[in-house]
Protein backbone atom coordinates (compact mmCIF):
# COMPACT_ATOMS: atom_id res chain seq x y z
CA UNK A 1 0.00 0.00 0.00
CA UNK A 2 0.87 3.64 -0.95
CA UNK A 3 2.14 5.64 1.94
CA UNK A 4 2.61 9.65 1.82
CA UNK A 5 4.27 11.90 4.07
CA UNK A 6 1.84 14.91 5.17
CA UNK A 7 2.22 17.49 7.98
CA UNK A 8 -0.58 17.84 11.42
CA UNK A 9 0.96 20.51 12.76
CA UNK A 10 4.55 20.02 13.87
CA UNK A 11 4.32 16.84 13.37
CA UNK A 12 5.25 14.17 10.29
CA UNK A 13 2.44 11.71 9.63
CA UNK A 14 1.99 9.02 7.22
CA UNK A 15 -1.66 9.00 4.88
CA UNK A 16 -2.39 5.72 3.63
CA UNK A 17 -3.16 4.59 -0.26
CA UNK A 18 -2.70 6.12 -3.55
CA UNK A 19 -4.55 10.04 -4.09
CA UNK A 20 -6.99 10.01 -6.36
CA UNK A 21 -7.19 12.43 -9.00
CA UNK A 22 -9.55 14.42 -11.39
CA UNK A 23 -11.20 12.18 -14.07
CA UNK A 24 -11.03 8.75 -11.45
CA UNK A 25 -14.76 7.55 -10.79
CA UNK A 26 -15.49 8.74 -6.96
CA UNK A 27 -15.55 5.33 -4.87
CA UNK A 28 -18.70 4.37 -3.66
CA UNK A 29 -18.24 3.88 0.58
CA UNK A 30 -20.50 3.08 3.00
CA UNK A 31 -19.92 4.91 6.62
CA UNK A 32 -22.38 5.92 9.81
CA UNK A 33 -25.09 8.79 9.39
CA UNK A 34 -25.95 10.61 12.70
CA UNK A 35 -28.69 8.31 14.03
CA UNK A 36 -26.28 5.41 13.51
CA UNK A 37 -28.19 3.91 10.34
CA UNK A 38 -26.02 3.25 7.35
CA UNK A 39 -24.88 5.58 4.80
CA UNK A 40 -24.25 4.41 1.22
CA UNK A 41 -22.66 7.38 -0.95
CA UNK A 42 -24.33 6.41 -4.51
CA UNK A 43 -27.19 5.48 -2.84
CA UNK A 44 -27.91 8.30 -0.93
CA UNK A 45 -26.39 11.10 -3.11
CA UNK A 46 -27.78 9.73 -6.54
CA UNK A 47 -28.24 12.30 -9.46
CA UNK A 48 -26.48 15.04 -7.30
CA UNK A 49 -23.71 16.83 -7.93
CA UNK A 50 -21.35 16.38 -4.57
CA UNK A 51 -19.11 18.04 -2.27
CA UNK A 52 -17.08 15.81 0.29
CA UNK A 53 -15.23 17.75 3.11
CA UNK A 54 -12.85 15.46 4.94
CA UNK A 55 -11.91 16.62 8.16
CA UNK A 56 -10.07 15.15 11.06
CA UNK A 57 -11.97 16.13 13.68
CA UNK A 58 -14.96 18.31 13.84
CA UNK A 59 -13.56 19.74 17.83
CA UNK A 60 -10.76 21.25 16.35
CA UNK A 61 -10.81 25.24 15.12
CA UNK A 62 -9.67 24.76 11.55
CA UNK A 63 -12.19 21.57 11.04
CA UNK A 64 -15.07 24.17 12.46
CA UNK A 65 -13.90 26.73 10.08
CA UNK A 66 -14.53 24.22 7.27
CA UNK A 67 -17.53 23.01 7.79
CA UNK A 68 -19.12 26.24 8.34
CA UNK A 69 -18.03 28.11 5.29
CA UNK A 70 -19.40 24.40 3.32
CA UNK A 71 -22.54 25.18 5.84
CA UNK A 72 -23.13 28.46 4.43
CA UNK A 73 -22.05 28.47 0.96
CA UNK A 74 -24.90 25.63 0.74
CA UNK A 75 -27.44 27.69 1.14
CA UNK A 76 -26.13 29.83 -1.88
CA UNK A 77 -25.69 26.65 -4.56
CA UNK A 78 -28.49 24.96 -6.40
CA UNK A 79 -30.28 22.04 -4.74
CA UNK A 80 -29.03 19.50 -6.48
CA UNK A 81 -25.62 20.04 -4.76
CA UNK A 82 -25.16 17.45 -1.70
CA UNK A 83 -22.03 18.83 0.64
CA UNK A 84 -21.37 15.78 2.75
CA UNK A 85 -18.77 16.54 5.85
CA UNK A 86 -17.13 13.22 6.86
CA UNK A 87 -14.74 12.47 9.90
CA UNK A 88 -14.45 9.64 12.43
CA UNK A 89 -15.46 11.24 14.60
CA UNK A 90 -18.66 9.54 16.40
CA UNK A 91 -21.99 10.11 15.15
CA UNK A 92 -22.97 11.47 18.58
CA UNK A 93 -20.07 14.11 18.79
CA UNK A 94 -20.80 15.28 15.10
CA UNK A 95 -25.18 15.57 15.84
CA UNK A 96 -23.56 17.54 18.73
CA UNK A 97 -21.47 19.53 17.02
CA UNK A 98 -23.82 20.48 14.47
CA UNK A 99 -26.74 21.44 16.64
CA UNK A 100 -24.19 23.84 18.78
CA UNK A 101 -23.02 25.60 15.77
CA UNK A 102 -26.28 25.62 13.70
CA UNK A 103 -25.06 23.50 10.86
CA UNK A 104 -28.01 22.15 9.13
CA UNK A 105 -26.71 22.25 5.28
CA UNK A 106 -24.19 20.05 5.61
CA UNK A 107 -24.65 16.53 6.05
CA UNK A 108 -22.21 14.92 8.47
CA UNK A 109 -21.11 11.77 8.71
CA UNK A 110 -18.80 8.85 10.23
CA UNK A 111 -16.00 6.80 9.20
CA UNK A 112 -15.15 5.87 12.46
CA UNK A 113 -16.53 1.87 12.37
CA UNK A 114 -15.89 1.12 8.52
CA UNK A 115 -13.03 3.34 7.08
CA UNK A 116 -14.61 2.87 4.07
CA UNK A 117 -14.01 6.11 3.29
CA UNK A 118 -10.66 6.49 4.29
CA UNK A 119 -9.52 3.69 2.82
CA UNK A 120 -10.89 4.07 -0.60
CA UNK A 121 -10.23 7.91 -0.61
CA UNK A 122 -6.68 7.55 0.44
CA UNK A 123 -7.20 10.25 3.28
CA UNK A 124 -6.37 7.68 6.64
CA UNK A 125 -3.62 8.98 8.78
CA UNK A 126 -2.23 6.05 9.85
CA UNK A 127 -0.66 7.15 13.29
CA UNK A 128 -3.86 8.77 14.52
CA UNK A 129 -6.55 6.84 12.74
CA UNK A 130 -8.12 10.41 11.72
CA UNK A 131 -9.02 11.37 8.16
CA UNK A 132 -6.39 13.93 6.04
CA UNK A 133 -8.08 17.29 5.50
CA UNK A 134 -9.11 17.24 1.60
CA UNK A 135 -11.75 18.04 -0.13
CA UNK A 136 -13.34 16.12 -3.54
CA UNK A 137 -15.94 17.30 -6.10
CA UNK A 138 -18.42 14.31 -7.63
CA UNK A 139 -20.29 15.23 -10.77
CA UNK A 140 -23.81 13.63 -11.24
CA UNK A 141 -21.63 10.60 -12.72
CA UNK A 142 -19.91 10.08 -9.66
CA UNK A 143 -16.36 11.66 -12.05
CA UNK A 144 -14.16 13.60 -9.76
CA UNK A 145 -14.04 16.97 -10.88
CA UNK A 146 -12.05 18.73 -8.04
CA UNK A 147 -10.02 16.96 -5.88
CA UNK A 148 -7.53 18.70 -3.00
CA UNK A 149 -5.46 16.65 -0.45
CA UNK A 150 -4.27 19.40 1.85
CA UNK A 151 0.00 18.80 2.86
CA UNK A 152 -0.87 20.18 6.44
CA UNK A 153 -3.83 19.58 8.08
CA UNK A 154 -4.03 22.94 9.78
CA UNK A 155 -4.63 24.91 6.73
CA UNK A 156 -7.83 25.36 4.93
CA UNK A 157 -8.97 23.56 1.43
CA UNK A 158 -9.97 26.27 -1.23
CA UNK A 159 -13.19 26.53 -0.79
CA UNK A 160 -13.75 28.54 -3.57
CA UNK A 161 -11.60 26.12 -6.07
CA UNK A 162 -14.49 23.52 -4.67
CA UNK A 163 -17.45 25.85 -5.09
CA UNK A 164 -16.54 26.76 -8.38
CA UNK A 165 -16.09 23.46 -9.72
CA UNK A 166 -19.79 22.62 -8.04
CA UNK A 167 -21.22 25.23 -9.36
CA UNK A 168 -20.28 24.98 -13.09
CA UNK A 169 -22.11 21.45 -13.06
CA UNK A 170 -25.20 22.87 -12.20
Amino acid sequence: MTERKKKFGEEEITVIGEELKVGDIAPDFKAINNDLSEYNFYKEEEGKIKIISVVPSLDTSVCEIQTTKFNKAAAEISPDVSIVTISNDLPFAQSRFCSAKGIDQVKTVSDYNYLDFAEKYATLIKELKLQNRAVFVVDKDNKLVHVEYLEQNTELPDYKAAIEAAKKLV
